[in-house]
């Protein structure tokens, strides 16, 4: 626990806007890119496809700060937030691309939410993210009381799984990189599960 202690030392006087700066930048970057030719032949999907991947990216890091606390001793508990904002903000973005610069038609929209089942588990896992970026805040916590919070956020799980089975819906064939990343998902939400050791001992002890 030494190196924890001395880990979280260092955490301690970080603050937490550089999240929301290097990631509010990025796209942007990606964005400048795609105008210059630097995301290949189909910067539009190319785009829409990075996005998608860093909101996985960064919402699979969000779910590690519970068994880092958990099982290392690890508190990085004051950068959930941002990186939970940063989520919304780059699945939003995500979402845009598709509904902006690679569909366009309105009516067209529709019929692939409804038709192309990828894309109604894509729209349902961001559609969970719209409730926990709005209360993502103090007043939230104390307007639903800190229990209800928890379990109104417990949404992130369902989210995030969809978010990875859209992706291997996505692709085509069985491709490794999104099945590794959902098996990374669910094993995270594994960890979270309770240990029967101690739930046995707890019962011992009662």
């Amino acid at each position: 626990m030494a190196l924890a202690r001395r880990i979280n030392g260092a955490l301690r006087p970080l603050p937490t806007w550089p999240i929301y700066v290097v990631l509010g930048a990025v796209p942007f970057w990606w964005l400048y890119l795609g105008f210059t030719g630097g995301l290949g032949v189909e910067p539009i999907r190319a785009l829409e496809h990075r996005l998608g991947e860093l909101g996985l990216q960064v919402l699979i890091a969000s779910l590690c700060i519970t068994p880092l606390r958990r099982f290392f001793g690890i508190h990085l508990i004051k950068f959930r937030r941002a990186l939970g904002l940063m989520v919304f903000y780059l699945i939003s973005l995500h979402l845009l691309v598709w509904l902006v610069l690679d569909v366009q038609l309105p009516g067209q929209i529709w019929a692939d939410i409804v038709k192309r089942p990828y894309i109604t588990v894509g729209m349902a896992a961001f559609l969970l993210l719209i409730p926990l970026a709005v209360t993502s805040n103090t007043w939230s916590i104390r307007r639903l009381g800190p229990k209800a919070w928890q379990r109104l956020h417990k949404l992130v799980y369902v989210s995030v799984v969809l978010g990875a089975v859209h992706w291997v819906m996505l692709v085509k064939g069985w491709q490794i990189e999104p099945l590794l990343y959902l098996g990374a998902i669910l094993f995270l939400l594994a960890l979270r599960l309770p240990n029967p050791a101690v739930l046995q001992a707890a019962r011992g002890e009662s």
